[in-house]
């Protein structure tokens, strides 16, 4: 078994862990239940004992209490379009560089998506006029948006910063995890307790909308995604040949990609816009699906008040 093999297997394997259990899993789980606990234990004390501090700027935290995805950077992406004059902040998860790098100023995109990351460069490109900075250290890239001229801060999966003074957007996932467990017993990253620590909690078809389109359909794609919890694509899974799941922020190469095009004798890679800011140069053929989100009234008027 190759290297990439046994790294799909076993994101598969926990992604059925955490969302889908069999018996074995929820056994395995409740063993590990005392592990969790400890963990669980952890946090609260990061959270208890953290002194929160005001960065003198409005701050929107877009975080969820799980691993894996939520819909945080299309819920970001779509407040940054409706209220001007944010920057966009971010760890950048699956970057080759480290410390604080400008990805985008003012729309002008500075760096290339190896360099960001792929969520930076989604917000980059989807984000007219866009300001986007990713930092391990996200009070030095507030103060550096702030000497910028930030008019509000956008914190991609901020929620975890408890000392910083921020308005808390809570994303619950669809579809919820299978145990109300920490990790590793469960899928949360934090007790599922925690929801009370959020100033708003949002709910995909209560506060916010998806819609998704699929650009340049072809007869025979093959979905191939590198995000977390791609169970959220299952609609499109009757449209293509197969399915192929890589651990989050995979880095696509050209060959692997053309290599399965061949197996699957697929007219076209099914490809979400996280996955296909990395593999735009490659010159496949791809087939786009695209989310739009548009927000209700309640969530515009709480981030109205908020910044």
């Amino acid at each position: 078994m190759s290297k990439s093999t046994f790294k799909q297997n076993l994101y598969i394997w926990a992604e059925n862990y955490f969302y889908r259990p069999n018996f074995t899993q929820k056994l395995l789980s409740f063993i590990l239940l005392p592990l969790s606990l400890i963990y669980a234990f952890v946090i609260y004390i990061k959270k208890y004992t953290s002194k929160e501090k005001d960065l003198g700027i409005k701050i929107l935290s877009i975080g969820n209490l799980s691993l894996g995805g939520s819909g945080k950077t299309p819920l970001g992406i779509a407040i940054a379009n409706e209220f001007d004059g944010a920057f966009i902040i971010l760890r950048g998860y699956g970057r080759s560089s480290k410390g604080l790098v400008k990805v985008c100023v003012n729309g002008q995109i500075l760096t290339d998506v190896k360099t960001s990351g792929d969520e930076a460069m989604e917000y980059a490109i989807s984000v007219k006029n866009t300001n986007v900075i990713v930092s391990e250290n996200r009070d030095e890239a507030i103060y550096e948006a702030k000497k910028m001229g930030a008019r509000y801060i956008i914190l991609d999966d901020g929620f975890g910063k408890f000392h910083i003074k921020k308005f808390n957007i809570l994303i619950q996932p669809n579809p919820l995890p299978a145990l109300n467990f920490t990790i590793p017993s469960g899928a949360y990253r934090y007790p599922v307790g925690f929801y009370r620590f959020g100033d708003f909690i949002a709910k995909e078809g209560v506060s916010h909308f998806r819609k998704t389109q699929i650009f340049n359909q072809t007869d025979k794609m093959l979905l191939v995604t590198a995000i977390a919890n791609p169970t959220r694509l299952e609609p499109f899974f009757n449209q293509t040949v197969a399915q192929i799941f890589y651990p989050d922020h995979h880095d696509f190469n050209k060959q692997e990609l053309a290599k399965l095009l061949n197996s699957y004798k697929a007219t076209s890679l099914l490809m979400t816009q996280k996955d296909f800011v990395k593999v735009k140069d490659f010159n496949l053929p791809i087939s786009l699906i695209k989310l739009h989100t548009t927000l209700s009234n309640e969530l515009k008027n709480a981030i109205k008040q908020a910044i």
